[in-house]
This record gives C-alpha cells, structure tokens and sequence, in this order.
C-alpha cells in the first residue's frame, strides 16, 4: 500500500457512487484505503446481487485488468470511501516492475476469474440444444475463452421454454445468445460474439508490432511469452480459442514441472494471462486471409478487412487431427462426431456408450478421461498393438480399465443418424466381423494435417503441407521461411516434434532469431532497438519519477 499510494490517485466516492459499470472497457484498478465498496452482478436493466464486498487493502479487477475485455460487473461505494485509482498504463508499468505486487495481482486475477466461472457469475444465456453443432460451438468457444456462461436446453429444461415464449424466439433461431444488458445475439457467428465479449484487443489497427504471431497454441503462446517479456511489441492473432490442440486434451502428464498433470485449458489459461501480464494483445476469433510485405513490414488482413501491422511472422498455427474418410461424415461434424475430449463434451454423453478412433497419447488421454464418466469407451485402432505411438504408462492404464474396450485392427466403416449420430458400425478386419451399436458420440484423433490457410501460399511446404524452415529453404534461422522475416515455430513447421513441449521449445527460442532481425534492419527502422544488458526499459522512467525520493 505504501508504494502503491505514490503511484496512484486518491479519490473520494460518496455512498451509492459507481466506481465503475459493467460493460466498460479498460478500467482502471481501485484499491479500497478506508471504506467499503461492492461488486454487483446486474441482471438485465435491474441491479442484482452482491457477488462480493471488499475492504481496506483490498482492489478490484479480474482478467479484465489484464486486457480490454469488458467487465462483468458493476461496482458501487457502500459506505464514503477513499480509493486508490491506479490507471492502466501505471497498472501495466506495476505489474511489470513491481513483482510482490505483480504476484499478489495475478494471483487474484486468475482465482477470481475462476469463482466467476464456475458460478456463472455476470456471464450470458446460452439457449440451445446440446446435440446441436451450432450450439456445441458456441459452447466450446466460450468455455475455452474462460467466459461464464448458463446453458439452457428447451427440450429438457423448462426455464429456456419460458424464454423462447418470452422473446419470442423461433426454433430456427435457436441457439440464442442473451448478452447481460439483454441484447440477443441469434445463431452468432464465433467473431462476432467475440467482439461482444470483448476479447478482442486490436482496436488501435495503427500500431506496427515487432512481431505478429498467427495462433494461439503452445508454440504461439510461448513465443507471446518471451517476446513480449523481452520489449518487443506483440500480437497474437487466433482464429478460434487459444491453446490449440493441446488445449482439448484433458490432461498432459508428461509435461515437465507438472507431476500430477494439467489440462490443456489450465495450461492455455495461464499462459494466456502470462502473455497478457508482459503486454501481448489478442485478437480472438479472426482468421489471418492475406499476408503482404511492403518496405519491410508485413500486413495480415484479417476477416474484418482491417490490417495488422508488422515487422516480423511467426506462424504458429499448428495442427488437426485427420477426418475419417465415410460417407454422412460432415453431416455428423460437431453433431456426434468430436475432436476433443475435455469435461463439456464428457458431459455430452454421461453414462452412454462412446468410440474413440486414434493410438496416439491424445486418444489414450481421451479414452482414460472419458472412461471415468461414460457406460463403455471402445477405442479403435487399426494396428495391432499400442506400444509403437502410445507412451507406456498411458497403455498399462488402458488395459487395465474396465470401462475400455481396447478393439485392435478395427475401423468405422458407417455412420448413421437422423439430426444427430445415433449408430456407429466398425469392421474386425482381422477376421472380418462386422459389429453396430447405438453409440452418439465418437472422438477422433488420428494423424495430423497442417493449419496452413490462404495466406500461405508463398510460404514453401513439404509434401504433407508442413512449412518448410531451416536448411531446407536456405534460411539462416532453424525456424525461419523461405519468406524474408517470416517464421514458422510448432506442429505446423516440416520436422517439428509434434509434442507440447517442442512446440514450447521452439515458440521461446524463436525470439532469439526474431531478435537478430530487428537488430540487422534498425539502422532502417530507429523505431526499433535491440534490449541490452544493463539498458533502463522505457517504461522505467515513469515508474522512479513516482518513487519517493531514495526508494
């Protein structure tokens, strides 16, 4: 508190003031110096709940304090109080500066928005039923975002039938969105809730960044971490939710530091927030559809025709799993057919017979995950045996579960279904027996193909489509294209390691090379200056001018 009162404003806020409403974006962080305030959770137009009420010493924020996210909540004085104001720029310059008070911040950050989620709390209404791609997607996208939301399913709970009669929705409209001021969002598209939700943080389209990272998996995310930890200005640029395909495994135990494992989404979210602790900005659901270079620095349009600037690319965009070449297959995409097993698809088919197609660690991991909720997991594998491509300990805990059944040299050879898949047909192909079961829900996880889009197809690819780096295209950077400051880091680069730790390997070590660059061409840009040992950061400056003297 001592240091903080030098870095901040004291205001006064009469009983029943606001501090701050839900909705807005950028506000600033409040500590309580005498008083008390509230955290209110409005339910439409009307003031609703106490969510909670902090005291002296105490301050405001969640991962809204992180990024421009709009808050949740409002915020009102319960009794005359004396507050802190800590505007965002100071706010950022403390958190990078200032470590015991940083910790404390984080910590409180990532905890809060953990309640928030898991009592819904100031989130939305999302109305659909649960069978449906549409909603499903929906649902994934705001689950993996970390945004609170309350699912209501019209054929099974009647508080969504009151609501469709209410708003007069249409099953056609279905699945709906109610946003916390009550605006309704029909079908929306992923972008366009995004942008509701305020998870985007690109507004200001002037800035050129050092470096722009194209995906938000482990590899992305890493090098959003080193770059932005070490000066350089830095977006990240995600197409759907951050974390990838690691980011829909339900738990990773053979990644270091973590002896009793981590989910994907846990390992998402905190690198998320770490990124965002060292100034990297998001932008959520936007897709990157051309990327040009003029005098050295690189437009990525996206899909709202705007561009982001940049000196330097890295192309992060990893992998997906392969599809099953059967006919009905898109038809059952999102509707039964999944390529993630984390706890909102397990609750999806609770109590029900379910295959997973796939021997990698993925599917072992699915398989395990999925065994603990559902009547019968039979995973299909085509080999013979798992010991080749599944990691040990995985394999003894498969074959010892009584809820898997390990089914070897077998393939779906049929789907059927009417709205939704409701009958999976596999071939013994050994001995040729053909066997069907009443089965909605199957988790492929097969293969990998490249994430590579259109904006590309300049970039050298091998014969799978992988990026070509290194050696192979002449580039002095083990990572580097064969386009001038464009590099390639993760699943998505030709001879990568597709494992989580690899991609986490190559997204910091990249930096390095990013460096090099931006230290090669500033006599061309005196914007940019390589940090050196010894060197005050620029935001230093503000922060000791707001000291005491001596501190």
């Amino acid at each position: 508190m001592t240091r903080l009162m030098e870095l901040g404003v004291v205001e006064i806020f009469e009983p029943g003031a606001f501090l701050f409403l839900r909705g807005a974006r950028d506000v600033d962080m409040f500590v309580v110096v005498d008083g008390e305030i509230e955290i209110i959770e409005k339910i439409g137009q009307m003031t609703g709940n106490t969510f909670a009420v902090l005291g002296r010493g105490q301050f405001t924020g969640e991962l809204d304090l992180l990024d421009s996210r709009r808050t949740l909540f409002d915020c009102r004085a319960i009794t005359r109080s004396r507050i802190l104001r800590i505007n965002r720029s100071m706010l950022r310059q403390i958190i990078r500066s200032e470590i015991e008070i940083a910790d404390l911040v984080m910590q409180a950050c990532m905890g809060r928005r953990s309640d928030i989620v898991r009592d819904a709390s100031g989130g939305v209404t999302l109305i659909g039923h649960k069978h449906s791609a549409d909603t499903i997607r929906l649902l994934r996208f705001l689950t993996r975002n970390g945004h609170p939301y309350t699912m209501l399913d019209p054929s099974t709970n009647a508080d969504a039938n009151s609501l469709i009669h209410s708003f007069d929705f249409q099953q056609a409209h279905l699945p709906v969105v109610l946003l916390g001021d009550q605006t309704v969002l029909r079908n929306p598209s992923t972008a366009l809730l995004s942008d509701e939700l305020g998870l985007t943080d690109v507004s200001d389209r002037t800035t050129v960044y050092d470096v722009a990272i194209i995906g938000a998996g482990p590899a992305g995310l890493a090098a959003a971490v080193y770059a932005a930890s070490e000066g350089l200005s830095t977006v990240v640029i995600e197409g759907n939710t951050p974390g990838g395909q690691a980011g829909t495994s339900s738990r990773i135990e053979n990644y270091l530091g973590f002896p009793t494992g981590v989910s994907g989404q846990e390992l998402s979210d905190r690198s998320l927030a770490q990124a965002q602790k060292f100034g990297a900005r998001f932008a959520i659901s936007r897709d990157v559809v051309t990327m040009r270079r003029e005098k050295n620095i690189y437009a990525l349009h996206l899909e709202d025709g705007e561009p982001v600037t940049s000196r330097t690319v890295v192309i992060a965009t990893g992998a997906r799993y392969q599809k099953l070449n059967l006919p009905n297959y898109e038809r059952f995409e999102y509707q039964g057919i999944h390529y993630a097993a984390t706890a909102m698809e397990a609750g999806l088919c609770l109590n029900q017979e379910v295959v997973v197609v796939g021997a990698g660690n993925s599917a072992g991991q699915a398989a395990l995950f999925l065994s603990q909720t559902s009547k019968c997991v039979h995973l299909l594998i085509r080999g013979e045996r798992l010991e080749t491509t599944m990691s040990n300990y995985l394999i003894q805990r498969i074959l010892s579960s009584r809820r898997i059944s390990l089914r070897v040299r077998s393939e779906i050879v049929r789907m059927d279904g009417e709205d939704c898949l409701q009958e999976v047909t596999w071939r013994d192909n050994a001995i040729g027996k053909i066997e069907s079961r009443a089965i909605s829900n199957v988790f492929v996880m097969i293969g990998a193909r490249p994430r590579t889009q259109g904006f590309c197809h300049d970039l050298a690819v091998d014969a799978k489509g992988f990026i070509m780096t290194g050696g192979a295209v002449a580039s002095e950077s083990l990572f580097g294209t064969n386009l001038e400051a464009v590099f390639a880091v993760g699943d998505v680069r030709s001879g990568s390691v597709k494992r989580v730790a690899s991609a986490v390997g190559e997204g910091s070590v990249v930096v390095s090379d990013i460096h090099k660059y931006l230290a090669s061409t500033k006599k061309a840009d005196s914007a940019y200056s390589v940090p050196a040992r010894g060197v005050v950061p620029a935001y230093m400056p503000a922060v000791m001018q707001a000291l005491p003297q001596g501190f």
